[in-house]
């Protein structure tokens, strides 16, 4: 029996994928639940998979054919394979396409990679320098892209910064990171810290995780935080749901889940759907001060920064201190500056003040 292979159900935000490397060729025998392909959206990377066990007669899209939900991708005679009908001739499926599985995420060509000979560009399109090379941009970059760009012309946005010293957070996870991470099985990042600190600030300054919605203003009563990460694809931001009611050992289990689903392509659409406030680390690869960029339709995203030693004033006296300078970009359209400030300065003092953080 034939049996059609599907684009399964995407979300209601996303319309269409891009199919990547087919992982079989026609005539190959496939097991159920089997992944044929990778369908990469604008926001993950998705599996399709064989429904039933059989041989894949015909692939009916090739690589780079964009796709929409329940669409025939391919053919699979099911049941003994050693009967199937011989499999019919594939569209176009490129010559040099790989047999064996890859990495879902291996859609570009390494940096390193040499130069290879590029098609004749089309009608209007400049031929690529002599030295260089020309690739599709990825549909999750793509999104990036003018999902970052309608921000800076749709909402009026300002940066508000401070810095905080961070020597109480690192004395305290000196002191228990031994403890927790036996007891909760999870190493004790700053993460927890910096989540925890932003819910209390939100349950003080609510306005800062409302939105704009038309000409009414949305509130929301849980803080569902994004946490960006940075993948080999680009940036996407899973979302911490309901974050103000999670302790931390739950936080750093939670984020570090993603960041590992998130490397290797397999996040679910739901988990980057919605989300009332961001948290982006660029201190991680050692931004010393930035100004992030608000992830539409949020009204603020709160930018971490390095650690580092600086000379402070304290009761008098210089003193050398582990700071971090914190940025808050917000729509000024729904968020005074006032309130934002005062947003900030809570996360300050919570960070320096942080044992009720671990409660």
């Amino acid at each position: 029996m034939k049996i059609d292979v599907r684009v399964p159900t995407l979300s209601d935000s996303v319309a269409s994928g891009t199919l990547l490397t087919w992982r079989r060729q026609p005539g190959d025998t496939v097991a159920r639940d089997e992944t044929l392909v990778d369908l990469e959206t604008d926001k993950v990377i998705l599996d399709i998979p064989a429904p039933v066990s059989g041989t894949l007669l015909e692939i009916r899209q090739p690589e780079g054919t964009v796709v929409k939900a329940d669409e025939v991708v391919a053919v699979i005679e099911s049941g003994d394979t050693t009967s199937a009908a011989a499999p019919a001739a594939p569209v176009a499926p490129p010559a040099a396409a790989p047999v064996a599985p890859s990495p879902p995420v291996a859609v570009a060509r390494p940096a390193v990679s040499p130069p290879v000979p590029l098609p004749p560009p089309p009608t209007g399109q400049p031929p690529a320098a002599a030295g260089t090379r020309r690739e599709p941009m990825s549909r999750l970059r793509a999104r990036v892209a003018e999902r970052l760009v309608a921000a800076q012309h749709t909402a009026a946005l300002l940066t508000t910064f401070n810095e905080v010293n961070m020597q109480p957070v690192n004395e305290l996870r000196q002191r228990m990171k031994a403890e927790f991470e036996v007891k909760h099985g999870v190493k004790l990042g700053y993460m927890s810290f910096f989540v925890r600190a932003v819910c209390r600030a939100l349950a003080q300054f609510p306005v800062i995780h409302a939105s704009i919605d038309g000409t009414d203003i949305v509130w929301h009563d849980d803080a569902d935080i994004g946490i960006a990460i940075s993948t080999p694809r680009g940036l996407v931001v899973p979302i911490l749901r309901r974050a103000q009611t999670l302790a931390a050992h739950q936080i750093e289990a939670a984020i570090a889940d993603f960041a590992a689903r998130a490397r290797d392509g397999r996040l679910a659409l739901e988990e980057l759907a919605g989300g009332t406030f961001s948290i982006t680390n660029g201190g991680v690869f050692g931004s010393l001060l930035s100004t992030p960029i608000v992830n539409p339709p949020q009204s603020a995203i709160l930018g971490m920064h390095t650690i580092q030693d600086r000379p402070v004033a304290e009761h008098g006296q210089v003193v050398v201190r582990p700071m971090m300078y914190l940025a808050l970009s917000y729509d000024h359209r729904l968020i005074d500056g006032r309130d934002a400030v005062q947003f900030l300065a809570a996360v300050k003092a919570a960070l320096e003040a942080p044992d009720s953080l671990l409660d």
